[in-house]
């Protein structure tokens, strides 16, 4: 397989017609090879417009996003050099690896052992080193969780959520400096809304949501309802 022409087409097929027109994002892109953090056996798929799941595959929900959403959540990001990023659901450490060629730090947090530790991997054999993985449940009130590797310490620039939530913690919220985002895709099935919550002022927030997709839920957030009277 001819994988720089694979990912060639990815970028070109699929990520730009999704609007992903940043530059710096498709650089990235075709810098960081995608094909190393998919499971053996799915190597053939890694370009391919489609979630990957996960090994162990006890949990659906544990898989690689499709990659034009996670171009998008990129580019609706802008993450800096000098931000301190938080990601939940690291899975297989794709999405960690994009984050920490664009910020100074990544702290990401996996619940399931043995993802946290093929991420580890697969970052040290990518050579990124400003990127943390930490054994933690992201649906905790992360304030106030030891993860394996000590507290969590915050307040964080950008906050990222790799899979889908009901509704938004308030105590992720909490973990937003002032100017920070976070980006969490939220709702329910069929249709759920690509989401940016801007913190700007101490007890302010500005949300935006530009576009429509729907992703496996992160495991243990609430359920709210969906009915109300």
């Amino acid at each position: 397989m001819n994988y720089e022409q694979a990912r060639f087409n990815m970028i070109e097929q699929q990520i730009r017609p999704w609007e992903v027109l940043d530059s710096q994002v498709l650089a990235l892109l075709a810098l960081v090879r995608r094909e190393d953090f998919v499971p053996p056996a799915c190597k053939a798929l890694a370009f391919v417009d489609m979630e990957i799941p996960l090994p162990p595959q006890n949990n659906p929900s544990q898989c690689m996003l499709a990659p034009k959403v996670e171009a998008r959540l990129l580019q609706d990001l802008s993450v800096q050099k000098h931000e301190k990023v938080l990601e939940i659901g690291t899975g297989s450490g794709y999405m960690t690896a994009l984050l920490a060629h664009r910020a100074q730090q990544v702290i990401t947090l996996e619940i399931e052992p043995a993802l946290a530790e093929t991420a580890r991997r697969n970052l040290q054999k990518a050579g990124i080193y400003n990127a943390e993985v930490r054994l933690a449940d992201g649906a905790a009130n992360l304030a106030e969780t030891v993860s394996d590797n000590g507290p969590l310490r915050g307040p964080f620039d950008v906050i990222v959520l790799s899979g889908s939530v009901a509704e938004v913690p308030p105590s992720l919220l909490d973990l937003l400096k002032v100017g920070g985002r976070l980006s969490a895709i939220v709702g329910y099935e069929p249709m759920m809304r690509a989401t940016l919550i801007t913190r700007v002022g101490k007890e302010s927030f500005r949300t935006a949501q530009a576009w429509d997709t729907v992703a496996p839920r992160l495991l243990n957030f609430p359920e709210p309802s969906k009915f109300t009277f």
